[in-house]
């Protein structure tokens, strides 16, 4: 409970909003077609996942569970959110009146550092197999690679759900943030907020560093295999410069999403003096700041899918047509080479 406060439950903080101020910010119609939008994009790319699985090679097939697991991780993520969102901009009910034991706010702030997560950890997880895909091709077995890449995808899982839980526990709070559609993590002075909040954004910052990291040397080495002096030798990477294309454009919308809303928390917890007083309020300018921060995240799980839509090579090949004959004459040099060889 907050001192000083009548609020039925531990999840609530003083709020001046008023209800003509909540229509004007909560619009349903707008909440309903983003998610619609998040909704069918993601069902799209899991229809051309399932269609680009057949006949996949190995090293493929395990950056393609991957990305299943992202694109059902962004789906569930907009549907359970979506429902609670759009419910309350639709008919603006009263918070406190229909949860006064907190139990559907602690549940959204879970799903909200869950889903939230998933996608950072789930990027640097692929960052990390595609790194060793290009660089160390021949230090894991093959067949193994596709069940890995599920246990790595459970254990992301597992791990994002660990971390949502521990308001529950007693590190950190979670409570309903303005304008009173949505729940999150509280960015208060007290020492379970702060160690909560910079858990949250340190291990979002590293998932996003990291990726950065992996991708730099994996983009550096195939580049130095096409355009060395021993590119006539090697296999055909064709797909691998794919797969990065797809990476780097996931890693590029993760950094731009998420990295004001991680950079935000992180200083709105650490401010002095506390940027939330003793009795849980916010300056309006930094709950508004926090409502655009989590709405520019939001965003993160739409463009997810359309990043592997339109970075497919038969996309690319019909915007570029030179790629196509570039990428056929370096396939077939190692077939040249072996023929002289043989003679």
């Amino acid at each position: 409970m907050w001192p000083n406060s009548t609020s039925p439950g531990p999840c609530f903080r003083p709020t001046n909003i008023t209800l003509e101020e909540r229509r004007l910010i909560a619009s349903p119609w707008f909440a309903a077609s983003f998610c619609l939008v998040g909704l069918a994009s993601n069902l799209l790319a899991l229809s051309v996942l399932a269609g680009a699985r057949q006949g996949s090679s190995y090293a493929r097939s395990s950056f393609l569970t991957f990305l299943c697991g992202l694109v059902l991780t962004d789906f569930m993520g907009l549907l359970v959110t979506g429902v609670i969102v759009v419910s309350q901009h639709a008919i603006l009910f009263d918070w406190r009146a229909v949860d006064p034991s907190c139990r559907l706010c602690q549940f959204m702030g879970v799903v909200m550092v869950f889903f939230g997560l998933c996608p950072l950890l789930l990027g640097a997880a692929m960052a990390s197999e595609r790194y060793l895909g290009i660089t160390r091709p021949f230090s894991r077995p093959a067949v193994a690679s596709q069940r890995r890449a599920w246990a790595t995808v459970g254990l992301v899982w597992a791990s994002a759900l660990a971390l949502g839980l521990l308001p529950l526990l007693g590190v950190g709070r979670y409570t309903v943030q303005y304008p009173g559609s949505w729940c999150f993590l509280t960015l208060g002075a007290q020492p379970g907020d702060v160690a909560f909040g910079l858990l949250f954004t340190l291990l979002g910052s590293f998932s996003v560093g990291l990726s950065f990291l992996l991708n730099t040397i994996s983009v550096a080495t195939l580049c130095h295999v096409y355009h060395g002096q021993e590119a006539a030798q090697q296999r055909p990477r064709d797909c691998e410069v794919e797969m990065m294309a797809q990476l780097m454009g996931i890693m590029v919308v993760a950094s731009i999403c998420w990295m004001p809303l991680l950079v935000f928390i992180a200083q709105t917890v650490l401010r002095s003096p506390p940027a939330m007083s003793p009795t849980g309020q916010l300056s309006r300018a930094t709950e508004q700041q926090l409502l655009i921060y989590l709405r520019v995240a939001t965003w993160n799980q739409i463009l997810d899918p359309w990043v592997y839509i339109l970075f497919r090579r038969a996309v690319i090949r019909r915007l570029h047509p030179r790629l196509s004959a570039r990428s056929r004459s370096l396939s077939l040099q190692p077939q040249l080479t072996q023929r002289r060889t043989v003679q």
